[in-house]
């Protein structure tokens, strides 16, 4: 499974974007899928998560109320809504695949990870 996450930039404090994550596969369909993020000099840390058919969300306390996660089954897509974006939320967004149907919230349960889209907030 390949995932690709686009949809990064640079945008103003308080902004808003919107990060997609493609499948090759439809494999993933029943696999919960999480972003993660990593700032410079960072650990990646987790930011949302989804199960297999979109009915449990989780996240981070950090994003909670300003992120959204969701996911488009028959298109095998994942995306992640920023919005009121801060300085401390640049870091690369990734995607990842979990092994079970779960929202993981913890690395380990992921697989498949995907190449990270940049995200850059100025203030």
């Amino acid at each position: 499974v390949q995932l690709q996450a686009f949809g990064g930039g640079l945008v103003l404090a308080g902004g808003s974007l919107r990060l997609s994550c493609a499948a090759s596969r439809r494999t993933t369909t029943n696999n919960g899928m999480g972003w993660f993020r990593q700032a410079p000099g960072e650990e990646r840390e987790f930011v949302a998560a989804i199960d297999w058919n979109g009915g449990t969300t989780r996240y981070a306390d950090s994003v909670k109320g300003r992120f959204t996660i969701s996911r488009d089954r028959a298109s095998g897509t994942v995306y992640l809504q920023l919005s009121s974006l801060k300085p401390e939320d640049t870091a690369v967004y990734y995607c990842a695949a979990a092994r079970g149907a779960a929202a993981a919230t913890f690395r380990t349960a992921y697989d498949y990870w995907g190449r990270g889209t940049e995200v850059t907030v100025s203030s």
